[in-house]
């Protein structure tokens, strides 16, 4: 997958993950497209550690599952350090 599918992956999956986590989370689109990316990272490396899946096809569920559980992942860790508040 190159940089470019990346980066929308990244972009929309921090946009589901935030979608998912209860609360108000601070931050704009371009703050969830960083989170996202690091998210899908995130997911794919664990992914290929736990379960032994590749982050290969964009259109795989597979890479949109570890990319979206990444992102959660990282967005609750972004909100512990950031202190976000609970609506």
């Amino acid at each position: 997958m190159g940089f470019i599918a990346y980066l929308i992956l990244g972009l929309i999956a921090g946009a589901i993950a935030r979608a998912i986590l209860p609360g108000r989370q601070s931050g704009g689109w371009v703050i969830t497209l960083i989170l996202g990316v690091l998210g899908a990272l995130l997911g794919g490396f664990l992914g290929g550690l736990i379960f032994d899946v590749d982050m290969n096809e964009f259109f795989s569920i597979s890479t949109w599952i570890l990319a979206i559980v990444g992102s959660i992942i990282v967005l609750v860790i972004y909100g512990a350090i950031t202190g976000r508040r609970k609506a």
